[in-house]
């Protein structure tokens, strides 16, 4: 039996997230929802407000045989813009910030390590911003957020932001995929 292992992390819309990590081989479960909330069970619309101070993250059960949490990582970046403070693109708030909340001692060092090699390589001509902190709490979205891109398809905000992301992630990771996606 696979021993699992469990990373949670920040970078905008949770849609967005979610559909690109649910691709990939060893990754068992994606879970929408909102990470360091203040607040006990945030409803989407309390989130939304700001005042919560929950971002919108996904919770990734993954299975590290398969899938090391660094190469979780690296597609975390790859993913959006990690150098906007509280938004991405035209998500504009304190619950679209990047973030990675860390559950072991392990993932703090290489979420770091990954952070500083990252803005070392000169990818961006801005720092990164994405806080790494200790994970404090994760509460599920409600049920209508899950699978929300393949089950909407051809909604606006599906074809305009997550396509490309989904694109670049087919084109970028082919061999990392689940062998149905490919």
């Amino acid at each position: 039996m696979a021993q699992l292992e469990t990373a949670t992390l920040a970078n905008g819309c949770f849609w967005c997230t979610e559909a690109v990590f649910k691709r990939l081989r060893g990754i068992e479960s994606v879970q929408s929802g909102y990470a360091a909330s203040k607040v006990a069970n945030p409803s989407y619309e309390a989130v939304c407000t700001g005042r919560t101070g929950a971002a919108e993250a996904v919770q990734i059960t993954y299975d590290p045989a398969i899938i090391s949490f660094d190469k979780i990582l690296d597609i975390f970046w790859h993913m959006h813009d990690p150098t906007t403070l509280n938004r991405q693109g035209n998500d504009i708030g304190t619950q679209y910030r990047s973030g990675i909340y860390y559950q072991t001692e392990e993932q703090k060092r290489q979420a770091e390590a990954s952070k500083q090699a990252l803005d070392a390589s000169g990818t961006y001509k801005n720092p990164v911003v994405t806080e790494i902190l200790p994970f404090t709490n994760f509460y599920p979205a409600e049920d209508y957020h899950d699978d929300y891109y393949d089950r909407n398809p051809n909604q606006g905000y599906c074809r305009l932001i997550i396509d490309p992301k989904v694109r670049k992630l087919l084109k970028d990771y082919r061999n990392d995929l689940k062998e149905t996606v490919k």
